[in-house]
């Protein structure tokens, strides 16, 4: 229990004892004046009435005034919970969002890695013709060289076979 209901609970105690202890006090006869009338009633008793009307009138109160707290707090926790599940769904919206979008990006890196690996491959088989054309250019300009030092050998061949011929002719004719 807490600190203040506590105290009213002694303080209930205390008053019922004290009435309880002079009771003969509180129900004897009073004339109390209500201003048009008079009337003779117990002063005690009217007193204690009195204090237990204003007694239940704030524990009335206090009860209205905590049922209305527990009210809006139940408001309040249903708003809140609403506004938690606005949240969550808006978050899951932009990470839905977020997704998409990585996945566009990913389809475009995709496109663009394609594209270049189509110029790349286009590239390549440009170089290879190129290569191919000096290749064979080479191979042509090489058999070349090759056939006029062939040509180039086989006159020295044959100039050089002739002339030991006229060499030994020489020779034979001394």
């Amino acid at each position: 229990m807490r600190l203040r209901t506590i105290v009213l609970v002694v303080a209930i105690l205390l008053m019922a004892g004290f009435v309880a202890l002079n009771v003969e006090e509180f129900t004897k006869p009073s004339v109390l004046s209500l201003g048009f009338t008079t009337l003779q009633i117990p002063l005690g008793l009217l007193m204690l009435g009195l204090l237990l009307a204003a007694l239940l009138i704030f524990m009335a109160n206090t009860f209205y005034i905590q049922s209305k707290n527990v009210l809006e707090a139940r408001t309040h926790t249903r708003e809140l919970n609403a506004q938690r599940e606005l949240a969550d769904k808006a978050e899951a919206s932009r990470f839905t969002e977020l997704r998409t979008y990585l996945e566009a990006q990913v389809v475009a890196e995709q496109q663009r890695e394609t594209a270049l690996g189509t110029v790349l491959a286009d590239r390549f088989a440009q170089q290879q013709t190129v290569l191919l054309a000096r290749m064979e250019q080479m191979d042509n300009t090489l058999a070349a060289y090759m056939g006029e030092l062939e040509q180039r050998l086989s006159r020295t061949a044959a100039v050089s076979t002739r002339q030991p011929t006229s060499h030994q002719g020489n020779a034979n004719s001394r």
